[in-house]
């Protein structure tokens, strides 16, 4: 198809760095929106834009095929104070209104729009384990990751009544050895304890970053994906199964812990409830595509991210 050129916002982050290995890997040129341009580095550019001031350069759009929008502040940095919980949901919200009233201003051959979402759209599983996982068609929960998650959709949504393709992930936990959650949960395992959360049943869909990158390079490739999908593993664990299998490829013996519930309402705040909630999430619909995940359980996600 010729090298297409793809727009990255939050090319900076876990993923988006991830991503621009990738996408150049197979060739593609990249341009990435940041606050600050500099010079380029090989196949990729880098673009100015603040979301803020709601600027950003013309070039960026008008060079671009494809756009995958991970622009957002990270929702794990530091406690949700009022004033964090502002940020989180302002940052995701005005980069997409900016991005689609740039897509609308200024002539563009823009093909497809492909948005991170997050699976913090579902609520807590009813009951656990949950013999019915989330679907894409289910409705946002009312706690401040399902609102965000739908103001977040909501920002981007409006550029398909400009004939564009829009994909949009709702992304479960991220496994990457780049940090994150993995790390996170890593952590205790350098004192020999594995830290199991509350009571570890809580349910984590998960996903391996390779497998997340190859899905977002999919949604450029392949037409038939627009709408909703759940970027998640065909596995959910609960978490303890996750970090226990973290610990017994280790080859070394832990003492298995429990953080008990207040505790980490302590430590957390308000964020403690998505550390202990349980969210069963289908992948089935992204499965349907005919996406095939190298790392569709947690054994061979976790040897993977051992081993490199």
């Amino acid at each position: 198809m010729g090298m297409a050129t793809i727009l990255i916002t939050g090319g900076t982050g876990m993923i988006g760095s991830a991503l621009t290995k990738g996408l150049l890997a197979k060739g593609y040129g990249i341009i990435i929106l940041t606050r600050k341009a500099k010079p380029p580095k090989g196949n990729v550019v880098y673009k100015e834009w603040d979301v803020e001031k709601g600027t950003v350069d013309e070039s960026a759009i008008t060079k671009a095929d494809y756009v995958i929008h991970l622009a957002g502040a990270n929702v794990a940095d530091g406690r949700w104070t009022e004033k964090r919980k502002k940020e989180i949901v302002d940052s995701r919200v005005r980069s997409g209104e900016l991005l689609v009233r740039s897509l609308k201003e200024i002539p563009n051959k823009v093909k497809a729009i492909i948005s991170a979402s997050a699976i913090g759209w579902y609520g807590p599983d009813p009951k656990v384990p949950n013999p019915t996982p989330f679907v894409e068609t289910d409705i946002a929960d009312d706690g401040f990751l399902g609102t965000t998650s739908r103001l977040w959709e909501g920002s981007i949504q409006p550029v398909v009544e400009f004939g564009k393709r829009l994909v949009l992930f709702r992304i479960g936990i991220v496994l990457s050895n780049k940090g994150g959650a993995y790390a996170e949960f890593k952590k205790p395992l350098n004192f020999s304890t594995a830290t199991i959360l509350g009571n570890g049943k809580q349910v984590v869909s998960w996903i391996h970053i390779d497998d997340l990158v190859r899905l977002l390079i999919a949604a450029i490739e392949d037409e038939k994906l627009y709408g909703i999908y759940n970027a998640v593993a065909p596995n959910p664990v609960s978490n303890k199964e996750l970090i226990l299998e973290i610990s017994k490829q280790r080859n070394k013996f832990y003492i298995p812990l429990h953080v008990p519930t207040f505790a980490l309402k302590i430590a957390l705040g308000e964020m403690s409830v998505e550390v202990l909630k349980s969210a069963a999430v289908s992948s089935k619909k992204v499965e349907g595509t005919g996406f095939q995940f190298l790392y569709p359980t947690i054994a061979k996600a976790v040897e993977n991210l051992s081993a490199s």
